[in-house]
């Protein structure tokens, strides 16, 4: 059973993808994050990510939690 790694805005976009590709969808349809494919996801992390389009802190947050969530099912 592989061990699941909670989900931290510290991650890289480009593992959070690698890890979870199911979740791609919600940061792209749901959050409007489209940066999967761009170089900056290697080295730029879910939170810089969205604060540079315009996420709040809290807005973060709330997606943080809600990418654990989907990424238990």
């Amino acid at each position: 059973m592989k061990n699941k790694v909670k989900i931290t805005k510290d991650i890289l976009i480009l593992d959070l993808i690698e890890q979870n590709p199911a979740l791609t969808e919600v940061l792209t349809q749901d959050y409007g994050l489209h940066c999967i494919g761009c170089m900056a996801a290697s080295m730029e992390t879910l939170e810089q990510g969205a604060l540079t389009h315009g996420m709040t802190e809290d807005q973060i947050n709330k997606m943080v939690d809600e990418l654990n969530k989907r990424s238990d099912k």
